[in-house]
């Protein structure tokens, strides 16, 4: 009989694509994908606990599953990720959820299949996380569902210790994978038709620092992009303390590299930023935005913005609004700060009440959705190519994104998933374009 799978993935891009790795483990022992908790003969939740409410959120998942399991006692249950990596969280899940079959870690998430190969042979729950990072496997395990786009790996782990930020305590410090391993995994999904590559790291401007400088992320980046074909290449995230000449001058030297580059920001107040332990300044930061856009004029850029950081004042935030205005992003990701147990920002006096940081976020929301509105505007008119990633049923719409990350949707006769079309923008709808063919093979075909 076929054994399926369900995986509950919360948080970040790095969940999403470990969460492929932990579908490639279980494919690897029979299982293939449910669409459904219901019909699934092991459920795992990949946790976050990046934010507060998602790691509530999961915990009222897991509770759910009691009366499922009680009823189902021969269905596994799996939970893993950041949320149990956190000291005494496997403990405190395991005495909370007694029914949860396995509990792992994010540095032992490769031994997920031998964990349940040692739960199959006792009736208690097997619990293992390992408090020290390990040596890097260099396997690609994952099991990708996201064509024409994949994930990949340069690094693990965080330096930073940001003070509100708990991924160095649950991700350990930071480790970069060989480059020999990185382009060896990308040229092989670039060989298996994949169009679109996104290298993942905490920071990847920090990929070799640990490995002794042999080779920098900007050569990691040269690399890569000495293969002579179209696809697209993205990373995040980037710390702007360590955005520098060299990867400006990268990102200008190869087609391949898409003009948008994700650099979280935070805030716009010096000392809010010295809270948050980000070492740099305001001023600093625009004129890493003014250098970039020099030697790129064309190039986008995005930015991760938190309100409501302990001791914030109205003027503070004024000067965060000020600093959207300057840099003007193409978009921003937005946050509440959420106290986390175990960072320096928890134990700080001063926290913002809650009324305060709505009332913040939404005036910060309502100038970042000005702001993308006029830039989606511009591109009535345009014509721009996008790599069709997916088909609408709804909509009955074909779609996919630009360089810049704006999606587009558009009709056509035929299956366009993989292929790079241009399309010319008719309407425009937020953060989304509407447009219609106009590439030269489709006319040929008309």
């Amino acid at each position: 009989m076929n054994k399926k799978y369900f995986i509950v993935t919360y948080g970040c891009q790095m969940n999403v694509h470990e969460s492929e790795k932990i579908a490639g483990i279980l494919h690897a022992r029979g299982y293939t994908e449910s669409l459904s908790e219901q019909d699934a003969d092991i459920i795992v939740f990949n946790t976050c606990c990046i934010r507060e409410n998602a790691e509530n959120h999961a915990y009222g998942n897991i509770g759910a599953l009691k009366k499922y399991k009680k009823s189902h006692p021969d269905r596994l249950i799996a939970v893993g990720g950041c949320m149990t990596q956190q000291p005494g969280a496997a403990e405190k899940l395991r005495r909370k959820f007694p029914f949860v079959d396995v509990i792992f870690g994010t540095h032992n998430l490769e031994d997920l299949g031998e964990l349940l190969d040692r739960k199959a042979n006792r009736r208690k729950s097997v619990v293992e996380i390992w408090e020290q990072e390990g040596k890097i496997r260099e396997q690609d395990i994952a099991y990708r569902t996201s064509y024409p786009n994949a994930w990949v790996n340069i690094m693990y782990g965080c330096n930073n210790f940001c003070s509100y930020c708990i991924v160095p305590y649950v991700r350990g410090r930071e480790r970069s994978r060989s480059p020999e391993a990185v382009v060896g995994e990308v040229n092989s999904l670039l060989d298996r038709g994949y169009k679109e590559i996104t290298l993942l790291g905490q920071n990847v401007n920090s990929y070799g620092n640990d490995r002794g400088g042999e080779v920098s992320f900007p050569q990691l980046l040269h690399q890569i992009c000495s293969r002579d074909e179209k696809f697209r290449l993205r990373f995040m995230t980037s710390n702007p303390k360590d955005f520098g000449v060299d990867l400006v001058e990268a990102i200008a030297a190869h087609p391949q590299i898409c003009h948008l580059v994700h650099l979280p920001v935070q805030a716009g107040s010096d000392r809010i930023l010295r809270q948050m332990n980000r070492k740099y300044t305001a001023e600093e930061y625009l004129k890493k935005i003014e250098m970039l856009r020099r030697r790129i004029p064309d190039c986008q850029v995005t930015t991760d913005i938190m309100v409501g950081f302990p001791t914030e004042t109205e003027e503070d935030f004024q000067k965060t609004l000020e600093l959207v205005k300057a840099a003007d992003f193409t978009t921003a990701f937005t946050f509440v700060y959420s106290r986390r147990s175990g960072t320096v920002a928890a134990q700080m006096d001063g926290q913002i009440p809650e009324e305060v940081q709505k009332e913040r976020i939404m005036r910060l929301v309502e100038l970042v959705n000005a702001q993308t509105r006029e830039k989606s505007v511009a591109y009535r008119g345009q014509t721009i190519e996008i790599l069709c990633e997916d088909f609408d049923e709804k909509k009955n719409l074909y779609l996919g994104r630009d360089e810049y990350g704006r999606m587009g949707y558009f009709a056509d006769r035929r299956n366009r998933i993989g292929e790079f079309v241009r399309i010319k923008i008719a309407e425009t709808s937020g953060v989304s374009l509407m447009g219609t063919v106009e590439d030269t093979e489709e006319k040929e075909q008309g």
